[in-house]
Formats: C-alpha cells, sequence, structure tokens
C-alpha cells in the first residue's frame, strides 16, 4: 500500500493509512472542527474502511481546535441542507428517532474495537461533541492548552454520542455529573489529574508525543494487544469470577498459538 493512502476525503473527514497506522483528521479549521450529520456519516465510514493490517488510528483536529463540537446550524429552524432539523427529529415517532441517533452514534462506537488502539490528539477546544469524540478514544494525548466541556446539558439536551459510560468510567460518577450539569470547562492539569487526558504536553510537542506513544503501542505482538484490550474492556461490567474465567480463556488462546496449535 501506498505510504499516506488517502482512503476518505469528505465532509470534514480525511481517513489516510501508513502501513499498521491510520489517521483520522478532522480538516474544517475554520469552524474549529464543529460536526454535523454528513461528518458523523464519513466518521462512520472511516471505521469501516480500515484495512486489516492497522492496528493504531490516530484521530486529530486540524488548526487551534480539536472540535468546538455540534455545528450550531444543527439548532436552527432550517437545520443542515438535505438533513432533518432538530425540530424535524423532535416530531419523528420514537421508533424512527431512536433509529435515526443509533445511526448518529456510529461514529462514536467502533473506536473500542478490539482489533485496534484509538489515540485522540486533542488541542484546544473539545466541548459537546467533540468532547464525547474525545472520549470515544482508547487513549487522549493532549496539549496543555486543552478545554473539554460537555454542553448538551446546558442547552436542555443530554450527551447522547455514547460518551456517558466512558465519562463515568474514567473520573466517576459524581465528578461526571458535576462536568455534565455545570458545563464548566475542564482544562489540562485537572484533565491529566483526574483521568480525562492520557498525558498532558505542552502544545508544541503534541505531534512527537503522540507518534512516540504510538510507537510504544505497535512493540507487542498484534495478536497479545488485541487480547489485552479486550480483557480491559470486559473488567469494567464482569464479575470478579468472571474476568477470571476470562482471563484464563485468553491465556489459553496465547500459549496454544505461541506452541503453534492454534486453529
Amino acid at each position: 500500500m501506498p505510504k499516506d493512502n488517502t482512503l476518505l476525503d469528505r465532509d470534514g473527514v480525511r481517513l489516510t493509512v501508513d502501513d499498521t497506522v491510520a489517521n483520522v483528521t478532522l480538516t474544517n479549521p475554520a469552524k474549529r472542527n464543529a460536526q454535523s450529520f454528513a461528518l458523523w456519516r464519513a466518521l462512520a465510514e472511516a471505521g469501516r474502511l480500515l484495512p486489516g493490517q492497522v492496528r493504531v488510528v490516530v484521530l486529530r483536529g486540524e488548526g487551534l481546535s480539536f472540535s468546538a463540537g455540534l455545528d450550531r446550524q444543527a439548532f436552527t429552524p432550517e437545520g443542515f441542507d438535505g438533513e432533518p432539523s432538530f425540530l424535524d427529529l423532535a416530531r419523528y415517532p420514537e421508533q424512527e428517532l431512536d433509529s435515526v441517533i443509533a445511526r448518529y452514534q456510529e461514529a462514536f462506537t467502533w473506536w473500542r474495537r478490539t482489533d485496534v488502539i484509538t489515540v485522540a490528539a486533542v488541542q484546544g477546544h473539545a466541548i459537546g461533541a467533540g468532547f464525547q469524540l474525545a472520549l470515544a478514544c482508547d487513549l487522549r494525548v493532549c496539549a496543555d492548552d486543552v478545554q473539554f466541556a460537555m454542553r448538551e446539558t446546558s442547552l436542555g439536551l443530554v450527551p447522547d454520542l455514547t460518551g456517558t459510560k466512558s465519562l463515568v468510567d474514567l473520573v466517576g460518577y459524581a465528578r461526571a455529573l458535576e462536568i455534565c450539569v455545570t458545563g464548566r470547562f475542564v482544562r489540562a492539569a485537572e484533565a491529566e489529574r483526574i483521568g480525562l487526558a492520557t498525558v498532558v504536553v505542552p502544545a508544541a510537542e503534541l505531534d512527537a508525543t503522540v507518534k512516540d506513544l504510538v510507537a510504544g503501542l505497535l512493540t507487542a505482538p498484534r495478536a497479545a494487544v488485541n487480547e489485552t484490550k479486550a480483557l480491559l474492556l470486559s473488567a469494567r461490567h464482569n464479575t470478579p469470577a468472571e474476568q477470571h474465567a476470562a482471563e484464563r480463556e485468553a491465556q489459553g488462546r496465547r500459549l496454544r498459538d505461541l506452541a503453534g496449535l492454534g486453529e
């Protein structure tokens, strides 16, 4: 495959692949990478287009902000051209509305699949949908100018792009509730202290830090990495006995594979 091969470039999303590393970039810096329904469809498509050899996916936003959240045009009566407005969505039958939101969520769910590790490189604003997109990734490398905020509740809505579970898993129920209901900014030092940020670095060092992290993530054998990620994800909901059994089963698969006895 040619180096830096572009597989997708539309609706504010670009997917490029360099061997085992894919880069997903939000490409509308003039609007601080504000999100739209079309962008969500493109993000979901990026997940479907990932070649099988990809092991690490890096998510970035061009410009000064990672993503300032949902484009405010979505809140106007007209909405986006060719798309339902929020007022239109409010009139949908319950089952149809549920289906529409589920399709939007597809842009945020594939980042936790067990065959890849996903890294968000976050600078500047990560607000609302932008915050939830960063939360969708396994790891968050943050510049020291990062500002997270969950503004949906302040707008009379709720965070519905899969961010609530990730936020609670990272910072706990009480802190997640306070962040969501107040809508306040969580800045770099606090983000690192409470577990939102995997690491915080000066903005000028963000790309180099991500590059070093990606190199580290690629050192272990892929099958062991995938099994480990699956175990850690299951640990959040398994009982101790269930998790112990899952560890035994995974190790059995690894031992058989190393001995050349795998299927």
